[in-house]
C-alpha cells in the first residue's frame, strides 16, 4: 500500500462527529481512501481551471469552482 495523504485520526473524528458510536479501522480506512481520491478530483479540476485562467498558481477560487462544479449538491465556499 502506497503512502496516504490524510491521517487516521481526522478521519476518526469526522466519522465521531457525524454521530457513530464506535468506528472500525476498516470503516475508516475505506472513508480515508474514498476523501483520498475526491481531493485528487478537485485537485486536478482544480488545477485545469488555473491554467484556463492563464496561471500556474491554484487559487481558493479554483477549488472551490472545481469543487462546485463536481458537487453541485454541497454547500462549498461562501454561500
Amino acid at each position: 500500500m502506497g503512502m496516504r495523504e490524510l491521517s487516521m485520526a481526522p478521519v476518526h473524528r469526522m466519522l465521531k462527529r457525524a454521530g457513530a458510536v464506535r468506528v472500525s479501522e476498516e470503516a475508516a480506512e475505506e472513508l480515508r481512501a474514498i476523501l483520498e481520491q475526491i481531493g485528487m478530483k478537485i485537485s486536478a479540476r482544480a488545477i485545469e481551471v488555473a491554467a484556463s485562467a492563464g496561471r500556474r498558481t491554484v487559487r481558493r477560487e479554483d477549488v472551490i469552482e472545481a469543487a462546485r462544479s463536481l458537487f453541485p449538491e454541497l454547500r462549498i465556499g461562501r454561500v
